[in-house]
């Protein structure tokens, strides 16, 4: 993988690309001197678990034969005061399906030991417990 970052001049806005054509601005919120026009690249990194956990819980749950209607995953990033960094996450999984809760914990359980993403938290040193919530979730 080969990751591209451009810097634009004159403010603190970088265009990022994954090699795959697919780009993403990031840049700072506005109480940070930035334009607040995309995520910071930590934000990013938050947002990336989240998809990672949605994205793998899709294939796994392919795999295994479990359907679903929904599923939305919430995170809570903890970053106290004068931290660089994040020091702990949640994840809130929330599932509209009429599968057995038990079917539905196996699908988590494979699915937060697949997802690379929350593999390079937990190398940070960053757990992400998570809580699956079978439920109706409504369009949006």
């Amino acid at each position: 993988m080969k990751v591209t970052s451009r810097h634009v001049t004159g403010c603190y806005q970088s265009v990022v690309d994954n090699g795959r054509n697919h780009g993403i601005v990031l840049d700072l919120p506005e109480g940070k001197s930035g334009d607040n026009v995309g995520p910071t690249a930590l934000e990013l990194a938050a947002m990336a678990l989240a998809g990672c956990i949605s994205t793998i819980w899709a294939v796994v749950a392919h795999n295994s034969n479990v359907s679903y209607r929904k599923l939305v995953v919430e995170l809570e990033l903890e970053q106290p005061d004068g931290a660089p960094t994040f020091t702990s996450s949640r994840a809130f999984v929330k599932v509209d399906s009429d599968e057995a809760q038990e079917k539905l914990e196996r699908v988590l359980d494979k699915t937060m030991q697949a997802c690379p993403v929350g593999r390079l938290f937990e190398q940070a040193g960053i757990e992400t417990p998570t809580t699956l919530e079978k439920t109706t979730l409504l369009e949006t």
